[in-house]
């Protein structure tokens, strides 16, 4: 490995709660330790690094890196661009017909005189970076990639914990324990609260878990109707879990009949299949993104769960709320930014060490916090539903455990 004398950071995909503090994580333990090293950012993710769009990393910047940890989104922008999808790129004009935008990336990195890029994604993100990576390799291209495991989903192969995941729960939380109070607006009410998670529902759960802990912290006053059990979690659905609407149903209209509402908290991937074979049946185009994902906003499960137990709870009001932009903006907890700075470290010990890969806590190795392999890196990890907490937050609420759906795919 030669010397590095130059990094470059990039953030893609979809916002998540770590984004600015790893990019201030990262400028601070360069800034700090190896204050020689050039520090450049990419603007708008890997569209700027096709288009050799960048910001240059002066001393000021470096200096006044951690402010960085007070804020949420990604000052140095963020795309949803996949270098192996040669067609999206020519149409959105980010390389020219003919050209193969892995090797526009590759030449602009060089024409930079990048020695490291850093990036911060998900799991498309950093396959992105996987396929960077192979082709640097393969034509000799002496760059190291290093990426940090971003995902409010939490479903990344191998990593135990993805960045950001923990705060968009406190969030989500903190977003309903607001929401909620509308149950008392309307008689008969139907709040659901539709989380993000496309294949994997621990967002989901984690954040129930969360808002109803937080419950347990408050007082209340039941003679004038203001009571534990209408601001708690009534049902919680989630990919992996299969479930029973009629069976649900029931219970829950007798929850309904006693206290005047219910709450559901659903994953937004939840019954997906199901409602886009529905679409499709009718002979309606399902909309999808670069990486062939079906674009959920487009599918909309937590309306079309709302109208099915609307129907079956003789709700009057049905109110959903989406509260996936308010918890994936948010600047970084605490626990998470312990992880991302722990993260952080480790990726620039590994850039200078030549290692290249995703730095997680990796759970085929005893949870070892290193840089995981990038052919080992991949999405729709499963959220087990096995997992103790999940089964004492189930009957907490009073909710049976559905069979287990496989959703590796």
């Amino acid at each position: 490995m030669k010397e590095v004398k130059k990094v470059a950071i990039l953030t893609a995909g979809g916002l998540a709660p770590c984004l600015s503090s790893a990019i201030g994580g990262l400028i601070e333990r360069y800034s700090k330790d190896h204050p020689e090293i050039e520090i450049i950012c990419y603007t708008g993710g890997y569209k700027g690094l096709l288009l050799g769009e960048s910001i240059a990393v002066t001393p000021e910047i470096r200096e006044k890196a951690t402010v960085l940890y007070k804020h949420g989104g990604s000052p140095i922008g963020n795309s949803r661009v996949k270098l192996t999808n040669v067609k999206d790129c020519e149409k959105r004009g980010l390389v020219k017909p003919g050209e193969n935008p892995l090797e526009v990336a590759a030449s602009q990195l060089v024409k930079d005189g990048v020695d490291v890029l850093h990036t911060i994604g998900g799991d498309d993100t950093n396959t992105t970076a996987a396929d960077l990576a192979a082709y640097l390799a393969e034509n000799d291209y002496e760059l190291i990639v290093v990426g940090l495991p971003k995902t409010i989903d939490n479903d990344v192969y191998p990593i135990k914990q993805s960045l950001g995941a923990w705060t968009a729960a406190e969030e989500g939380a903190k977003y309903f324990a607001n929401v909620v109070a509308e149950h008392n607006a309307n008689p008969r009410m139907l709040i659901i609260h539709e989380v993000m998670g496309r294949n994997c529902g621990w967002l989901t759960a984690e954040t129930a878990k969360v808002y109803h802990e937080k419950l347990e912290e408050l007082d209340f006053l039941p003679q004038v109707g203001l009571s534990k059990v209408r601001k708690d979690v009534h049902a919680v659905f989630v990919p992996e879990m299969a479930i029973d609407i009629q069976a649900e149903a029931a219970r829950l209209k007798k929850v309904m009949d006693d206290v005047d509402n219910v709450n559901i908290f659903i994953s937004e991937g939840a019954g997906v299949e199901e409602i886009v074979a529905e679409m499709e049946a009718a002979g309606e185009v399902v909309p999808r993104d670069a990486f062939g994902h079906v674009k959920l906003d487009a599918v909309n499960p937590g309306a079309w769960f709302g109208k099915q137990f609307a129907k079956l709870l003789n709700a009057e009001k049905v109110l959903i709320q989406k509260s996936g932009y308010f918890s994936r903006a948010a600047a970084s907890n605490e626990a998470d930014l312990n992880l991302i700075l722990a993260c952080c470290d480790k990726a620039v010990e590994c850039a200078l060490a030549g290692i290249g890969g995703v730095i997680g806590e990796d759970e085929d190795k005893n949870d070892e916090l290193r840089a995981c392999e990038f052919p080992r890196i991949a999405g729709g990890k499963p959220f087990d539903i096995d997992a103790p907490w999940f089964g004492e937050l189930l009957a907490d609420i009073g909710q049976a455990k559905g069979s287990k759906v496989d959703v590796s795919h």
